[in-house]
């Protein structure tokens, strides 16, 4: 989709990926799927642990094809994403709002029940599946008779950039792909520009999609094949949320307003250029967008 008045306020031509209209809200549907349909026909369980959208399309992935689902999560999850994992008929622990606690409770919970482990972004079956973002988008746009200049899309766990990045630089290697990244949550761009992975980090951000920190996989990959990540403000997330929601009337999370963003803040760099941004997901609570647009949030 498109906005002439994004167009005009951001000085580019902007192309919206709307993932947030996907299966269980987010693109998080593909790497699940994609890793569901592979496991062997005698499976009955699958865990993983999640901040709520990845959980969610587990959980759908795996009632597809009748396998039950366990969701590690972390207690200051919103409560959308805790009510949706719990619609598609998984079953949630909670545990407390750090990493380290989420790998700890759900090694506890496979070692109990010998349940298979679906990871949230690390692991090559999620990132084929997000990648399919990206084959979409180069075979969109040239049904339109273009190609784009720019993809950005947010970057938390990495799943998706190292998909969308692998994608690229096999199908339109001429495209630059960017990550962008709350500043209060700037691990992935540290880990780029320093060459090596970072792994402490205190994210303090409202997209709470990108709070986690980037995996080992994810980080290889994005090395290899993303031109740059960018970090954006948390005023800068909250006025790109509003625009979407107020003029192209499209629901979507703080997450997904990352991408238009960092086109805003980061304008010369988008000037005149054709730019495909990914609307990540659109899964959040009412009472907190009410909170947002008040000026609270």
């Amino acid at each position: 989709m498109t906005s002439s008045t994004l167009n005009r306020a951001c000085g580019a031509d902007l192309y919206f990926k709307c993932e947030h209209l996907q299966k269980v809200g987010a693109f998080k549907a593909r790497g699940a799927a994609n890793a569901v349909l592979q496991l062997p026909e005698a499976t009955a369980l699958v865990a993983t642990h999640s901040s709520g959208n990845h959980g969610a399309a587990l959980a759908w992935a795996a009632s597809e094809r009748n396998i039950r689902c366990k969701v590690v999560m972390p207690d200051n999850a919103p409560d959308a994403k805790k009510r949706a994992v719990a619609a598609y008929g998984a079953d949630i622990v909670l545990c407390q709002p750090t990493l380290e606690a989420r790998e700890a409770t759900l090694a506890k919970l496979v070692a109990e029940t010998g349940a298979h482990v679906v990871p949230p972004f690390d692991d090559k079956r999620i990132i084929a599946g997000q990648g399919t973002v990206a084959q979409e988008i180069i075979g969109q746009c040239r049904e339109l008779g273009f190609s784009p200049d720019l993809l950005v899309s947010p970057v938390g766990g990495g799943g998706l950039l190292a998909g969308i990045g692998l994608a690229v630089s096999a199908l339109a290697p001429e495209v630059k792909v960017l990550g962008a990244e709350p500043a209060g949550a700037d691990d992935a761009q540290r880990s780029f520009r320093r060459g090596e992975r970072v792994t402490e980090q205190e994210p303090d951000t409202i997209a709470d999609g990108l709070r986690t920190t980037l995996g080992v996989r994810n980080f290889s990959l994005i090395c290899r094949h993303v031109n740059d990540i960018v970090t954006v403000s948390e005023a800068g997330i909250l006025e790109a949320l509003s625009l979407l929601w107020h003029r192209t009337k499209q629901w979507v999370e703080p997450s997904a307003a990352v991408g238009l963003a960092a086109v805003m803040e980061h304008r010369a760099r988008f000037r005149n250029k054709r730019v495909v941004i990914v609307l990540t997901g659109g899964n959040m609570d009412l009472a907190a967008a009410a909170t947002m647009l008040d000026g609270r949030g």
